[in-house]
């Protein structure tokens, strides 16, 4: 099932009908989606697609060689055995006629050829440049996908465009799955976050089963899956998942995570910036502030596999999935309430949750905590999340605690709580039903 990429497919539209070659990078984590969007815009296109493995350069680019042949029905392609010369002779086949060539995992032939780089640079400006030719470099290795773009890199100067595929937001989770409540897509959020491939892998099942069965249960698909993740991206897997750890446990700061890690700062520094850039850890100041931030886990498939899983391993290994279950299920509903906090701070700042909002962040000074801070044109709206229900007069309450949590604040404040359900809501109120208008509608 095809969903929610237009903006992908809107710039990969864009790039076709510019003129002239074009060489475009398509990147984002395993499993984001990459392939089948490629595949998607190529349907009733000229091209091949072109799916890279770890076997050999030979085996690589003698199915490179069968693919030219088809596409061109030329069969003398079968006998190149070269990728310069194979993509020389398709310069002179193609000539003026838009011809798509995506090369999916494209960090393997990197690997396997570490001089492609500069075989494709030598390509590029001697035949490919002056043709009709849309070749797509395609990868999921973020750090050697981002190495093409880089200032040093051969093909620095030559790509005509790039985009990084990001993960499904809460408007693509509700398109894949039409018939769940705002209250399972919540959950569906907080346990799989935004991958197709593990949405689809729970299409059919309740959230809470999909956790048993692909998750605990050994042998699962989802398993292991930040393990081999972590082991394709970084050569330290081990110091990773320890930091992972500190996070999941609630180390926010960096001098928590020192404690924690027993890593200096200056290497732990390091190692975070790569989490960050992978885009599985992120980095938040509280609002109107310039330092004293706090680390998270910004994926929140790693979120949960790292605060349930990792630590239970031993016994899952032992098959013992009810066992872990029982100690999991009475600390899921907090967990799910952080989920929903850093939801709606998403859903503010895509504007889901419309206020002409500008700036949308969190704040905490002291042991007081806000979970949305909006700035608007007339002032600041301060917003509380409660994954929780509520009478109207225990909703009014809550708001008035937040009035005083944010005293401090000059100038004019407005407020608003946003609970699972609210009985009796005021337009200082929201609850899923509003949500689900929002992300539906």
């Amino acid at each position: 099932m095809f969903v929610n990429r237009n903006s992908e497919l809107e710039f990969l539209e864009r790039k076709w009908k510019e003129k002239g070659a074009q060489l475009i990078i398509i990147y984002g984590r395993r499993r984001v989606g990459k392939t089948m969007l490629l595949k998607e815009f190529l349907k009733n296109r000229k091209g091949v697609y072109f799916l890279a493995t770890a076997d050999s350069i030979g085996e690589n680019i003698k199915e490179l060689a069968e693919k030219f042949a088809e596409l061109t029905g030329k069969e003398y392609f079968m006998e190149v055995k070269d990728f310069g010369r194979l993509f020389r002779y398709l310069a002179d086949e193609i000539r003026e006629e838009r011809t798509a060539v995506i090369l999916d995992e494209f960090q393997y032939l990197m690997t396997l050829e570490p001089g492609i780089l500069s075989v494709l640079q030598k390509i590029w400006d001697e035949h490919l440049k002056g043709t009709n030719i849309f070749l797509v470099l395609c990868g999921s290795s973020m750090g050697m996908m981002e190495r093409i773009m880089e200032y040093k890199s051969p093909l620095y100067g030559r790509r005509t465009g790039q985009w990084k595929v990001e993960p499904f937001d809460i408007k693509g989770i509700a398109e894949m799955f039409p018939n769940r409540s705002m209250e399972e897509l919540v959950k569906i959020y907080a346990v799989f976050g935004g991958i197709p491939f593990y949405l689809d892998l729970v299409k059919e099942l309740g959230v809470e089963e999909a956790i048993k069965m692909k998750i605990l249960r050994k042998g699962g698909v989802l398993y292991e899956e930040p393990e081999f993740l972590l082991r394709e991206e970084l050569r330290e897997p081990r110091v990773y998942k320890l930091i992972l750890k500190g996070l999941a446990l609630g180390y926010e700061t960096l001098g928590e995570l020192v404690n924690f890690t027993g890593l200096d700062r200056g290497h732990l520094s390091r190692y975070l910036d790569t989490l960050e850039r992978l885009d599985i850890v992120g980095y938040e100041l509280p609002y109107g502030r310039r330092k004293r931030g706090r680390y998270y886990i910004k994926d929140n498939f790693f979120n949960f596999w790292f605060r349930f899983v990792y630590p239970n391993f031993g016994d899952l290994e032992l098959g013992l999935v009810d066992e872990v279950w029982a100690k999991i299920e009475p600390k899921l509903n907090a967990y799910y309430g952080k989920a929903f906090e850093r939801l709606v701070r998403e859903m503010l700042r895509q504007r889901i949750i419309d206020f002409r909002q500008k700036k949308v962040a969190r704040w905490w000074h002291k042991g007081e905590e806000v979970d949305a801070v909006a700035e608007l044109d007339d002032g600041l709206l301060f917003v509380e999340v409660k994954w929780g229900e509520f009478e109207r007069r225990e909703a009014e309450r809550v708001l008035e605690g937040l009035e005083k949590k944010v005293e401090r604040f000059k100038g004019k404040k407005r407020f608003l709580l946003i609970a699972k359900r609210i009985e009796g809501k005021t337009p200082e109120m929201m609850d899923l039903k509003d949500l689900e208008k929002a992300v539906r509608g």
